[in-house]
């Protein structure tokens, strides 16, 4: 496994209408990496390749040290999934899921599920027909962290939960890294939750990868020229990421802040969201 908890390589998976193409990055033992994209980029179609849920065109995946056709029972009990809704039976409380995930996860932590329960405020009698969006995905949580996962990999994990529970949650993700064997993989709109506990970014737009760097990195060296025209075209064109025009004003991406404050000292050069990263991407041009 050496450094690794998640190895994806030239992952490729075609659709009529879209194609994942030559999708690689890696998720590092101890850390979270947080995977980006506009609707349709293809986070979903490459977690489903993942989990083994669709089937691969060409690429090779490597969960805990073992490739795809290795990948046993040992290995998923040591896998959390949470997607964006409730899989579970609406009819069955919390309490009752214990006994069947009891007969699934031969890891299965019943003491620890229950104390997650109280943590999380979700009531073990109650169907869960008559949760809330928010409690069903709490409950995912809870679950996913109830038999001894090495790996958690997250869809959406904080959609639906208001800002105390999103922020509850997102502790109880850096609590678990803590143990540097651990390793998340979480799939998010919310990028302001990734700026928060993400130890790397992956961006996925029209089905590759446009980058996979430290969020450290976008935070901290990453910044946003705003000039006027004439500003804009003395900029050397090399230190162009990708530009937009925003009515009278020039939005430029540079990926060193610092060294172009001291190359254009009577510019306004602003640190950068991942937000505003991504859509500058998406929606800018290049030089």
């Amino acid at each position: 496994m050496k450094d690794n908890a998640l190895i994806v390589n030239s992952l490729t998976k075609k659709y009529h209408d879209f194609v994942l193409d030559g999708v690689s990055f890696s998720v590092p033992l101890g850390t979270i990496v947080g995977l980006i994209g506009e609707n349709g980029a293809g986070k979903s179609t490459t977690i489903n390749a993942i989990l083994g849920l669709i089937k691969k065109d060409s690429g090779t995946i490597s969960i805990m040290g073992k490739q795809n056709q290795e990948i046993d029972n040992a290995v998923r009990n040591q896998i959390g999934v949470v997607f964006d809704g409730s899989n579970f039976p609406e009819g069955l409380s919390p309490k009752k899921l214990n006994n069947v995930f009891k007969n699934i996860y031969s890891t299965w932590d019943e003491n620890g599920y229950f104390t997650l329960l109280k943590k999380l405020t979700l009531p073990a009698e109650k169907k869960v027909k008559e949760f809330s969006k928010g409690m069903k995905m709490k409950l995912s949580i809870a679950v996913a962290l109830s038999h001894q996962s090495k790996l958690l990999i997250l869809d959406e994990a904080t959609s639906g939960l208001d800002p105390v529970a999103r922020d509850d949650i997102l502790d109880m993700f850096l609590d678990f890294v803590q143990d540097e064997s651990n390793s998340i993989l979480v799939s998010s709109h919310i990028t302001s939750d990734l700026e928060k506990v993400a130890d790397y970014i992956v961006f996925i737009h029209n089905g590759k990868v446009v980058f996979s760097k430290s969020k450290d990195e976008l935070r901290y060296k990453y910044g946003i020229i705003k000039c006027g025209a004439a500003q804009f075209e003395a900029i050397d064109k090399p230190d162009i990421i990708t530009y937009r025009k925003q009515d009278y004003e020039w939005q430029v991406l540079v990926n060193d802040k610092d060294s172009a404050k001291k190359k254009y000292p009577k510019a306004v050069i602003d640190p950068a969201t991942i937000d505003e990263i991504m859509l500058l991407y998406v929606k800018g041009e290049t030089k």
